[in-house]
């Protein structure tokens, strides 16, 4: 299977952002694609008085990417949007992701929510206006089992060990990764994480500058069940490929068995 990890830089221009998206998943059918995987908040993120409402998964967000998929006949993980939440404080940050007819396959409302306070250096809640997510996700992707996650869960390795169990043997995490935290932590996270499930990691990231004052690091990285990175964004906007080699990961599990000895 041959996969794209889109990464973008999604301002405070919804329509634009959208556009961009489009155009990255253009280039990844054109190389070939079977499925795309975008970038967490892949239509807005700014600041949080020009937001777009909150919507329903059939909403704008969910039509513009069911199209896309339908036209490109590809899948497509359209990374995360603000959909409509529990009450009138709260979204979910949730993920869809669409078959190549353009239908619906998956939902997933992120479960981990970053609420940090680094004196001097960050403060951020997003319980304060995110509900969290309360199942995990996992989709048949033609040959793959995905199971679905959102960047700050990539920190909880109890769900990824629970979506390897349940049977997934790629792991999705899009991601809008702090630049502070992305530059020491998001490789060595997303290598453990494909190391300890064996599983194919894919990481999606934004780059760049965000209103408002917020840096993401990028570098978006197929990472395969042995913890090599087979491919790695350059630290632009872009789309990057990666063939997912199945019998390697059979292969992987069959040697090195330690999903199977697990005694927990």
């Amino acid at each position: 299977m041959r996969v794209a990890v889109c990464q973008l830089n999604a301002r405070d221009d919804r329509a634009e952002n959208l556009k961009a998206a489009r155009t990255l998943l253009q280039r990844a059918s054109d190389g070939g694609a079977d499925l795309a995987v975008l970038p967490e908040y892949v239509d807005y993120l700014g600041r949080a008085h020009s937001a777009p409402a909150p919507e329903s998964v059939d909403g704008e967000f969910g039509t513009f990417f069911a199209d896309a998929a339908r036209e490109l006949g590809m899948w497509v993980h359209a990374g995360s949007f603000h959909e409509t939440g529990p009450d009138d404080e709260h979204t979910y940050n949730t993920t869809l992701v669409f078959d190549r007819s353009g239908a619906l396959a998956a939902t997933y409302r992120k479960i981990h929510l970053y609420d940090v306070e680094i004196p001097g250096r960050v403060s951020y809640q997003e319980s304060t206006t995110v509900a969290p997510g309360g199942s995990t996700s996992i989709v048949d992707v033609e040959r793959v089992r995905l199971g679905l996650s959102i960047c700050y869960d990539l920190r909880f390795p109890e769900l990824y060990r629970q979506l390897a169990i349940d049977g997934a043997t790629v792991l999705v995490v899009p991601a809008a990764f702090m630049l502070h935290t992305g530059r020491d932590h998001w490789e060595v996270l997303l290598r453990a994480r494909a190391i300890e499930n064996q599983c194919y990691v894919l990481a999606s990231g934004q780059i760049g500058n965000h209103d408002p004052d917020r840096t993401c690091f990028g570098r978006s990285m197929v990472v395969d069940p042995w913890g090599t990175v087979v491919a790695q964004a350059p630290d632009v906007v872009g789309v990057t490929f990666a063939e997912l080699d199945l019998e390697r990961l059979a292969d992987i599990r069959e040697t090195l068995p330690s999903l199977a000895n697990r005694r927990l």
